[in-house]
């Protein structure tokens, strides 16, 4: 994406000037470190690197202010619990008269983003999801999208709607309505990142490093974090995946769903903001719809 390009109504005015304001008046130890923003996919904050070893994280709007505490909160403790490396918080800003949210300053974590389509992650992934999956649920926040897939029918077929001349919609109707007469799960809540997307993972030697943004991460229906099936991985890994976290066909019909509802939502409301997203939202139909 395009670094500065607003992406919401109401977002919060980020520019480099502004977090070297920030960092310098909270925290002076780091005030002489060059800023310098990070390329993203992401849409609810915003990234910049300050030095060679830390990164500042500013909320973009007032509904992921909220998050900022529960990860400072939960993502160290399900850290040692995980097989890739997460987000480490070494600081917490407040608001100011420049900028009213809190934010925070995390150890920068090396990688890149995967591309959608490349082989190799399968296993990789199974094993985050399986090990997020095994953590304790007590005590723990509910995850951003751990409801039944039935809640988001209304903002689905609204997106739908507005995606016409984007997709194919009546190809994308069929399966959704597919999606919704799987019967709802009945098993037990477990933890799910619920936002298992390229933009939130990192890479090094071909093998999955570090999972960030754990803004959505909660307790739930974890069905959610088979979205990477399609936002991800090519077509002949997609049976390793689900082979390895045993899923029947009921689950991997929710999953696909839940794949099609985020990509289609996203579609229309970001093509001319965030292309990366964009493109990727597409792939993601195209995937589902060549099953």
């Amino acid at each position: 994406m395009i670094v500065g390009v607003r992406m919401h109504a109401d977002e919060a005015d980020i520019d480099v000037a502004l977090v070297t304001r920030l960092v310098a008046a909270q925290f002076p130890d780091w005030a002489g470190l060059p800023v310098e923003p990070v390329a993203s996919s992401g849409t609810d904050n915003a990234m910049f690197r300050l030095g060679d070893d830390l990164a500042v994280r500013l909320p973009r709007i007032a509904g992921a202010a909220g998050n900022v505490a529960a990860e400072r909160e939960w993502v160290p403790r399900l850290a040692p619990h995980l097989p890739v490396a997460v987000p480490e918080p070494v600081g917490v800003g407040t608001p100011t008269g420049d900028y009213p949210y809190p934010w925070t300053v995390c150890r920068w974590l090396p990688g890149t983003n995967p591309v959608a389509g490349e082989p190799g992650l399968a296993h990789d992934l199974a094993a985050f999801v399986t090990a997020l999956r095994r953590v304790d649920p007590a005590g723990a926040p509910k995850a951003g999208r751990g409801m039944p897939l039935a809640t988001r029918d209304a903002p689905t077929r609204a997106a739908i709607a507005a995606s016409e001349g984007l997709a194919d919609t009546a190809a994308i109707t069929a399966v959704w309505d597919d999606a919704l007469r799987v019967p709802p799960r009945t098993g037990p809540q477990a933890w799910a990142h619920a936002d298992l997307s390229p933009g939130n993972l990192l890479v090094r030697d071909g093998r999955l490093a570090a999972v960030i943004d754990w803004g959505a991460a909660g307790v739930g229906d974890p069905t959610v974090d088979l979205i990477v099936a399609w936002n991800l991985l090519p077509a002949a890994e997609r049976r390793a995946f689900r082979d390895a976290l045993d899923v029947d066909d009921d689950t991997w019909r929710r999953g696909r769903g839940w794949a099609l509802s985020i990509s289609v939502i996203q579609l229309p409301y970001y093509q001319h903001t965030n292309p990366a997203l964009a493109a990727n939202s597409r792939h993601v139909l195209t995937e589902i719809l060549a099953d």
